[in-house]
């Protein structure tokens, strides 16, 4: 039987999460899920150092066991292939996260974090994101896709030190990604695979006064898709209605550049 470790960031409570549980359990896959006792949005790949770590059961959800971490999404896959599995599981699976992580999100994404986590340890690790921020999301257009890639894989492997983000159109107009292109689609037009869009986050603090008379801050931002012509990006295939899929390597080593850099620094 194949053995799969599902984590997220946005909390073991989270909606996302135990819908994947229920896309993937007629795959006949033993379920394992570690993911953090609250929501751990943008903390990418970090992990703790400075504090100890809780590990504690919860309720099976229909046969999967379940573990909430007290750490980041990182420190939920650490600790779960070194607590709860004997040998490494057949494939790690991040989300499905509310909320797209395509472009420069996965960068700052703590859903990518834990699926970068497993690719470092060489097992086949897949993220999932929903581009709809609703804590009470519709998953269900998801469902055949996400089954299609988790066979494939597990049938496939990944080439080593690569893993997948996958970033499905919202279903709900109301609830969409702060991208104000972002459109919402009653189906999905099929799967493209695609690069990351070169993309940004403007206007990314908002500078208020406390009533006790200092300055506070929140962060916020815009989303700007900084080549909105190009069609082979995710962006593109979101906003078009497709299911993007980009290829991530964690050598993030730019070759091209090498000569440039020997040139640059007269070496």
């Amino acid at each position: 039987m194949k053995r799969i470790l599902i984590s997220n960031d946005d909390g073991y409570q989270a909606k996302g999460i135990r819908n994947l549980v229920e896309m993937l359990r007629p795959l006949g896959c033993e379920i394992i899920v570690c993911a953090p006792d609250g929501g751990r949005s943008g903390q990418s790949c970090a992990f703790t150092v400075t504090d100890y770590l809780t590990l504690r059961p919860q309720e099976d959800w229909n046969g999967a066991k379940v573990f909430s971490c007290s750490g980041t999404p990182v420190d939920c896959v650490k600790i779960a292939l070194n607590q709860l599995f004997d040998e490494m599981p057949d494939l790690v699976i991040s989300g499905i996260n509310h909320g797209d992580n395509g472009s420069v999100n996965t960068h700052y994404s703590g859903t990518m974090g834990a699926c970068l986590e497993g690719c470092m340890k060489r097992i086949p690790s897949i993220a999932f994101s929903l581009c709809d921020h609703d804590p009470n999301a519709d998953f269900s257009l998801m469902t055949p896709y996400v089954q299609h890639i988790v066979k494939a894989v597990l049938e496939n492997g990944l080439p080593e030190y690569v893993c997948l983000n996958v970033n499905c159109p919202a279903t709900n107009p109301n609830t969409i990604s702060p991208d104000p292109d972002f459109k919402a689609f009653s189906e999905y037009k099929g799967i493209k695979i695609c690069r990351m869009t070169h993309s940004s986050w403007i206007n990314e603090i908002d500078k208020r006064d406390h009533p006790r008379g200092f300055p506070y801050y929140w962060m916020v931002g815009t989303y700007r898709n900084d080549e909105p012509q190009a069609t082979d990006t995710d962006n593109w295939a979101i906003n078009n209605g497709y299911v993007s899929v980009t290829p991530i390597h964690v050598d993030v080593t730019a070759y091209e550049a090498m000569e440039s850099v020997k040139e640059i620094l007269h070496l």
